[in-house]
C-alpha cells in the first residue's frame, strides 16, 4: 500500500476572480491547448500544468501506474490568496473545497480532501475549517508556512490550532509565498533555497513559539522532509541553548525534546537525506510525499523508500502508508 500525503490538484475552471472581486493578483486557468492549461496571475504565466492537475480519472491512471493507493489531495499553494481581502479568499477556499468534496466523494477510496481556509481571518478559518471536516469529510487542511507577516506562532492563529485539535483535524504545512526577487531571481532559488528556508521557519516557530506546548494534541505535518531542519537541528538546538534570552522567549524548553511531536513527509531526493530524517525524526513520523504533479517531486512514488536497504519491511509500510493512516486519522481497511 502507498499513501501519498502530498499532491496537488485544481479544479478544471472556475470564474473570473477579478471580475469577481474587483481587484487582481489572483490565479485562472488559461485552457490554451489539449490537456495543458496555463496559470497566469494579473496576465503573467506562473506555471504550465497538465489535465493530470485537474482530470481525476487522468490522475487515477498515473497512480494505478505507479502503484499509489491513496492521496491526499490539496491546493496548489498559489492559491491560497491569504493577502486578499478575508472574504473574498473565504469565497474562493469555498469552491476549491466544494470541488476537492466532489472528487472525494467520487472516488472515495483513491483520494481524501485536505481542504484550505483563510488563515488571514482565524474566525472564519476556523468555521471552514468545520465545514472541511463535519460537512465535507476532510481529515485535515493545508495551510501556508507563514501567513502574511505573521509566522506559525502569532497568537492570533491559536483559535485555528485549538479548533484543530478538537476536531482532530490534521495540519499540512507547505512553503509559499518565497521571496523571488534580488539575490533570489536566479537559479530557480526560490525553489530550491527559499522553500527549505520557509519550511526549516515554520518548524522552529511553532516550536520556539511554544504551539506544540499549548496543543499537545495537534497533528501536524511538514513538506519537502521538513525543509533544512533535520539537518541543521544540531545548531538550533546548541544555538537555542547559548543565547537562550533569544531563542527561550516565548518557549524554555529545548527544540530537540520535540522530536516526536509532528511529522514531515518523505521528499527529500536522496537516500542519505532519507536516512537521515529517519534517524532524527524517527521511523513512525515520515509520511511518504512526492508533490504530484510536479517536477520537483518525487517521479516514481515510494522508489526512495523501497531502495533503502537499511529499513525492514515493517518500516518500509510505517513510510509508505502506516504514518499517513495515523497522521489523517484513517483505516487501513478503508483503501484496501
Amino acid at each position: 500500500m502507498k499513501i501519498d500525503i502530498h499532491s496537488h490538484i485544481l479544479p478544471k475552471e472556475w470564474p473570473d476572480l477579478r471580475k469577481r472581486f474587483g481587484y487582481g493578483g489572483w490565479v485562472q486557468l488559461q485552457h490554451h491547448k489539449k490537456g495543458e492549461a496555463k496559470m497566469l496571475k494579473d496576465g503573467k504565466v506562473f506555471r504550465v500544468v497538465q489535465e493530470n492537475c485537474w482530470d481525476p480519472d487522468v490522475r487515477i491512471r498515473e497512480m494505478d501506474q505507479a502503484g499509489v493507493t491513496m492521496q491526499a489531495l490539496s491546493t496548489v499553494p498559489v492559491m491560497f490568496s491569504y493577502w486578499a481581502k478575508p472574504q473574498d479568499t473565504l469565497d474562493l477556499c469555498q469552491l476549491l473545497n466544494d470541488d476537492l468534496a466532489a472528487t472525494t466523494a467520487r472516488y472515495p477510496q483513491r483520494f481524501v480532501g485536505l481542504g484550505t481556509v483563510p488563515m488571514q481571518a482565524p474566525e472564519l478559518a476556523v468555521k471552514e475549517m468545520e465545514r472541511c471536516v463535519r460537512k465535507l469529510g476532510f481529515p485535515g487542511i493545508q495551510i501556508g508556512s507563514h501567513i502574511n507577516e505573521w509566522d506559525l506562532n502569532a497568537p492570533e492563529l491559536f483559535p485555528v490550532y485549538a479548533a484543530a485539535e478538537r476536531l482532530n483535524c490534521a495540519l499540512f504545512v507547505h512553503p509559499w509565498d518565497m521571496q523571488m526577487d534580488g539575490r533570489m531571481a536566479k537559479y530557480w532559488f526560490p525553489w530550491l533555497v527559499g522553500m527549505p528556508v520557509e519550511t526549516t521557519m515554520a518548524i522552529c516557530s511553532m516550536i520556539m513559539g511554544g504551539v506544540f506546548a499549548k496543543f499537545p494534541k495537534l497533528k501536524v505535518c511538514f513538506a519537502h522532509g521538513g525543509g533544512a531542519f533535520p539537518f541543521t537541528l544540531g545548531r538550533i538546538s546548541h544555538g537555542f541553548n547559548m543565547r537562550p534570552d533569544l531563542c527561550a522567549q516565548d518557549n524554555p524548553i529545548n527544540p530537540k525534546k520535540y522530536l516526536g511531536s509532528f511529522y514531515t513527509d518523505s521528499l527529500v531526493h536522496d537516500p542519505l537525506a532519507l536516512k537521515l530524517l529517519t534517524d532524527v525524526m524517527g521511523k513512525d513520523k515520515v509520511i511518504l510525499g512526492t508533490d504530484y504533479p510536479f517536477p520537483l517531486g518525487e517521479l516514481e512514488p515510494g522508489k526512495l523508500i523501497d531502495s533503502m536497504e537499511e529499513f525492514d519491511d515493517e518500516t518500509k509500510d510505517k513510510l509508505k502508508a502506516g504514518n499517513a493512516l495515523a497522521f489523517l486519522g484513517l483505516e487501513r481497511k478503508q483503501f484496501e
